[in-house]
């Protein structure tokens, strides 16, 4: 079992920056794909970013494209969501997870089996 631990969420004007990230331990060489999704209060959990084993594969949701980066670094099990031109609409409990299946992107939570216990994003206009 993979355990999965975020870091770095907060609070932050509209317009800021925030780099969260997720750390991995137990058994990290179960991990391929790791996204990250995010719940906001009354609404169902949706897919951010995704970023595959080998960083060669990146997905996006459309409203974050071209303002949040996943990255990742293998040597120590982290990977990172980096968030630019934060939006209000961006708060929420941001969660890392990781999906075992080799090479596959995927924005279904369901597809991930281990995940975090989530970091607060919250931006204030």
């Amino acid at each position: 079992q993979v355990q999965l631990v975020e870091s770095g969420g907060g609070l932050v004007q509209a317009g800021g920056s925030l780099r969260l990230s997720c750390a991995a331990s137990g058994r990290t060489f179960n991990i391929y794909t790791v996204g990250w999704f995010r719940q906001a209060p009354g609404k169902e959990r949706e897919f951010v970013a995704a970023i595959n084993l080998g960083s060669i594969s990146t997905r996006y949701a459309d409203s974050v494209k071209g303002r949040f980066t996943i990255s990742r670094d293998n040597a120590k099990n982290m990977v990172y969501l980096t968030m630019n031109s934060l939006e209000p609409e961006d708060t929420a409990v941001y969660y890392c997870a990781s999906d075992p299946i080799v090479n596959r992107i995927t924005t279904v939570p369901a597809n991930y089996n281990s995940w975090g216990q989530g970091t607060q994003v919250t931006v204030s206009s």
